[in-house]
């Protein structure tokens, strides 16, 4: 079958509302097959997917050069189009993470809690998928196929709707997946894509409340934004990723050194950059982590304090505690102690992901247990802040909400639980 086929023959003759409830009855109807499919059964439809993926190489990689031709012709940046590029080697690790995704365990299934009431009542709380979920993502077309592969290993259908720049290389992905799908019985409206690039599909899918269960954000701060603004749908995300990193008076002055370099430097535009330096004012090697920074070419944009610690420190402006750089640019404060670090980073963090440098175990704690932040770290670079990084094996995404699931996104944070309660004819007096 082809993917119009599979979804829809027509999706101009429906208007966006009906597009989404349709896409979306299918996707429910087919995740309720999911939900009765054994671990073995979902790895070996992964594991059935990864073979399609590479066996279509060549579709895909054509569909992939009409979308770099199309972007090359938009004027897309260089950074945007290597962000959209596949090429053999790209799509050969595509193919092998969905083998990875197979070999995860699987959370469905697992039985959270369990306890035995004075009547004999024995209650359980055990996972169970989410349901349909959406996932609206911009031009990285490797989304298409781990969205689905996670959404599959966590029982889930998903309804995809990628961005306008990777359409012929979403479309030839989630054909090829859906095609190994349907090799092992599956079917294939198990991972939908959305068939227009309609902008106004995605305010359907926000407002498609009863018929999706989750949209998950994949993209910039403005499709964020917009998705947090105006779903009535849940939403697992994150909007910024203002990181920041104390370093106490008591931290070792090379590991400050070679962790605020790390945080910062080591990728500037990932969600887990640090995007602020707080320093002790009686931490004594200030000026060399200051140094650090600027010799490896990140911009300092400092309080009067941080100025004076090396003239090559421009000042900062209120605007600067609470930017997202995604740069080589990064925020200096000097603060006087833990108690203002604290009251800073309450202030102006995003509760991604915060860090502490030192060597006091009581100040270590005192962070870990007051910053309200979805990651908190002791001597650790907040590069760290993915699934990947914390054993999780893949991830859907970073969430900083305080609701379901917050960090690093994985298998589990794909499903919710009920309660089962077995008994032997009790009745309620």
């Amino acid at each position: 079958m082809t993917l119009q086929s599979t979804l829809i023959a027509e999706p101009a003759a429906l208007s966006p509302e009906a597009l989404v409830e349709q896409l979306a009855r299918d996707g429910r109807a087919a995740q309720r097959v999911l939900a009765k499919l054994t671990d073995a059964d979902k790895a070996a439809a992964l594991r059935a997917a990864a073979t399609a993926l590479r066996e279509a190489e060549g579709e895909i990689l054509e569909a992939n050069a009409k979308d770099i031709a199309a972007g090359e012709a938009k004027g897309l940046s260089g950074a945007m189009l290597d962000r959209l590029r596949l090429d053999a080697a790209r799509l050969a690790g595509i193919a092998d993470a969905v083998d990875q995704v197979a070999g995860l365990p699987d959370p469905v299934g697992e039985v959270i809690a369990s306890s035995e009431r004075p009547n004999g009542l024995k209650l359980s709380r055990v996972r169970i998928p989410i349901g349909l979920i959406g996932i609206i993502y911009e031009s990285r077309p490797n989304v298409t196929a781990d969205a689905a592969a996670l959404c599959l290993r966590s029982g889930n259908a998903v309804l995809l709707r990628g961005g306008s720049e990777a359409i012929h290389s979403n479309h030839a992905i989630r054909a090829a997946f859906a095609k190994g799908l349907a090799t092992v019985g599956l079917p294939e409206a198990a991972i939908q894509l959305v068939p227009t690039q309609d902008r106004a599909v995605v305010g359907a899918m926000l407002t498609a409340a009863g018929l999706i269960d989750m949209i998950v954000p994949r993209g910039g701060k403005s499709l964020v934004a917009r998705v947090q603004a105006d779903a009535r749908v849940p939403v697992l995300a994150h909007l910024d990723g203002i990181c920041h990193t104390y370093v106490h008076a008591s931290a070792d002055a090379g590991m400050a050194r070679d962790l605020t370099l790390n945080a910062k430097m080591r990728r500037t535009g990932i969600c887990g950059a640090m995007e602020t330096l707080l320093l002790d004012t009686q931490f004594p090697e200030s000026e060399s982590v200051v140094a650090g920074l600027l010799d490896a070419g990140c911009e300092l944009r400092g309080d009067a304090r941080a100025q004076a610690l090396d003239p090559r420190v421009l000042p900062a402006s209120e605007e600067d505690w609470d930017t997202e750089y995604l740069d080589a640019v990064l925020a200096v404060a000097v603060v006087d102690g833990i108690e203002p670090a604290l009251e800073h980073i309450a202030a102006h963090s995003s509760h991604h992901t915060d860090a502490i440098v030192t060597e006091d175990a009581e100040s270590a704690e005192r962070f870990l247990a007051e910053v309200d932040s979805a990651i908190v770290m002791v001597n650790a670079s907040s590069q760290f802040a993915d699934g990947g990084e914390f054993g999780l094996g893949a991830e859907i995404g970073i969430a900083t909400g305080r609701l379901h699931a917050r960090g690093p996104v994985a298998l589990e944070g794909l499903t919710t639980y009920k309660w089962q309660v077995r008994g032997t004819g009790q009745a309620r007096p």
